[in-house]
């Protein structure tokens, strides 16, 4: 921060100041750009330590600049003075990320409560990173080598997972190394010096500055040092309906829209930790504080099914409702920026954020306070365009070093009594690829998760074929749509049947109603809280796939309606009883016999008597 005064406050709306630009020695105002990080420094009281309350430029005018302040503006009165940071909105990148809770602005909330105990005090700024941690780091290169933007120069170990050292993303053409040093340092202590074109020399310490609003890959990928690659392989959350009816591709989008208690907070949970990836990023953007607390006190305790904690490999962003409302907009960028540089190591990362819908929000309180021309339900006209530019960071990235890492985006929506059709919602189906509506019915039945499988739908399966083709058989989505087509026939049976009863429906109507009632009750809906059905890994999922295609796509003869509902009653329980079963014990051999032998054809008969 410049310790130069270099505008004024001349209004204030809430969070949103206008400042008036001073003039320099030449008499010109001083130069200002958008998104460029501002310190407004309210009036204080004797005794009262200084507070520079942080604020990025949303719009630059004739002398004047309006900006969003990330904290309460009360006590900012006209004519406070302004300095300038001459920086972008940034985070800090380095080892020392994975295990920490932080704000939306990357302030360690731990950190914070040791110094200020449990509410957030103004103007305070902390590091990201731990500046007294010490590093081993082991170089990578020798002096000499020439090195271009994210080549790797070293690496430290941590947790279990090795850190990549990487040539400052904003480094422009190549550089020679010119020196080079192995130990244990923190974050700060510089580590390399390179030599740059010009013939400067630039000391690169661990840690790196990187503006939240620019992709991490984007001037890499200009460059040539990384390739964007397709998407071709599923990202296997071990939730049945999702990894088999509905996939997500490991470097796609996806989003989970529903009302209040439909189960977001439980279904992206598990995702996070039964998901087949390295790291974590959860970004609470705008939720209650009550299910955030739950989801930091938890997770520390929750052992993680690759090893360890489940914190050890997850970072979480919390801007809750109780926070300021500027800095949701900020949790989000932020949030995706770190998951962005663990995958330019390599790295398969998962972001979840939670949810998209507040965030949206913040930028329409943001809009209306710069007095905007309003879009749909007052959103601002550019939420399609700042939707899509957010889950297009997402992909599968081919880095330097030519390890390939993903980045997977996944993101919640809640609209205001579940409707489907309000603006954000819509906004997000234009972008993403696999749509997971949780419906409030459902989720009333305990149905879990209550993911509507006649409105959800996924782009991937078709566009996986050949991954699904190679590890799963020859005809598995030919089969998958199968059985959504015995759903919808079901349901179509189950909606007569709310007219006519029973009785007006025929025998094989009412099958099939029975039979799809089975398979949603068996395949589609998984028991959150039990250790077995919580998580079904693949070749479990295929074994139970394919012996429900036997059980109800097979010829079964039935005499009547009653014969047909005592049976599938019965094969449904069976059924049950094999997903909470391990593989490897008596129980499980003794269900799948005996569901074997209700497929014999005189089992129908022996199930009537």
């Amino acid at each position: 921060m410049h310790d130069q005064v270099t505008a004024r406050v001349m209004a204030v709306r809430d969070d949103i100041v206008t400042v008036q630009l001073l003039r320099d020695a030449s008499g010109e105002p001083y130069a200002i750009r958008k998104n460029e990080v501002v310190y407004l420094c309210p009036a204080r009281h004797e005794g009262e330590r200084p507070r520079y309350l942080q604020a990025e430029v949303l719009r630059v005018r004739q002398g004047e600049a309006d900006v969003q302040v990330f904290e309460s503006t009360r006590g900012v009165a006209i004519g406070d003075a302004v300095r300038q940071s001459g920086a972008m909105l940034s985070v800090t990148l380095g080892p020392g990320l994975l295990g920490q809770v932080y704000d939306g602005l990357q302030n360690p909330l731990e950190k914070i409560a040791a110094q200020e105990g449990f509410f957030l005090p103004r103007g305070l700024q902390l590091n990201g990173l731990d500046t007294q941690q010490h590093w081993a780091f082991q170089p990578r290169v020798k002096v000499g080598a020439k090195v271009r933007a994210g080549d790797l120069l070293g690496d430290v170990q941590e947790g279990r997972f090795r850190h990549q050292i990487m040539v400052p993303f904003g480094l422009l053409g190549s550089a020679r190394v010119s020196w080079i040093q192995e130990g244990s340092f923190t974050v700060t202590t510089p580590v390399v010096r390179l030599q740059t074109q010009s013939g400067k020399e630039r000391e690169v310490t661990m840690q790196q500055e990187w503006p939240v609003r620019i992709p991490v890959s984007g001037p890499l990928l200009r460059n040539g040092s990384s390739e964007r690659q397709y998407p071709k392989q599923p990202l296997l959350t071990s939730i049945r309906l999702i990894d088999t009816f509905f996939p997500v591709a490991r470097g796609g989008s996806a989003c989970i829209p529903g009302p209040f208690g439909a189960g977001k907070t439980v279904l992206q949970n598990l995702i996070s930790r039964y998901s087949d990836v390295d790291i974590v990023v959860i970004v609470a953007c705008g939720e209650r504080a009550g299910e955030v607390v739950e989801t930091i006190t938890e997770f520390p305790n929750l052992p993680d099914p690759h090893g360890g904690s489940l914190m050890d490999r997850t970072v979480i962003i919390c801007n809750t409702s109780s926070m300021p409302v500027a800095a949701r907009e900020a949790s989000i960028y932020t949030g995706i920026t770190i998951s962005e540089y663990y995958r330019q190591m390599g790295y398969n990362v998962l972001l979840i954020a939670d949810s998209t819908s507040r965030w949206a929000q913040a930028m329409r309180e943001t809009s209306g306070r710069l007095e905007e021309i309003p879009g749909e339900e007052a959103f601002p006209a550019y939420l399609d365009s700042a939707i899509r530019a957010l889950y297009e960071r997402a992909g599968v990235i081919r880095t330097n070093t030519g390890a390939t890492g993903s980045l997977t985006l996944i993101g919640t929506v809640s609209p205001a009594g579940g409707n489907f059709e309000e603006p954000v919602t819509q906004s997000t189906l234009r972008t993403v690829k696999t749509f997971l509506g949780l419906s409030a019915e459902r989720a009333y039945k305990r149905a879990y998760p209550a993911v509507d499988p006649l409105i959800s739908w996924s782009r991937y399966l078709m566009q996986m074929t050949d991954w699904y083709q190679s590890h799963l058989g020859a005809d598995w989505v030919d089969a998958v749509k199968q059985m959504q087509h015995l759903l919808v026939a079901g349901e179509s049976v189950q909606q007569m049947m709310q007219v006519t009863g029973e009785e007006g429906v025929t025998l094989q109507d009412y099958i099939t109603y029975h039979r799809a009632l089975c398979l949603d009750q068996v395949y589609l809906q998984q028991d959150a809280f039990d250790p077995v059905d919580v998580s079904t890994p693949l070749a479990r999922q295929k074994t139970l796939f394919e012996l429900l295609q036997r059980c109800l796509l097979g010829e079964q003869t039935f005499t009547d309606k009653d014969q047909a509902r005592q049976f599938y009653l019965q094969l449904t329980g069976l059924l049950k009883n094999l997903n909470y079963s391990r593989q490897d014990s008596p129980d499980y051999g003794k269900y799948l016999q005996q569901i074997e032998a209700m497929l014999m054809p005189d089992a129908i008969a022996a199930v009537s008597d």
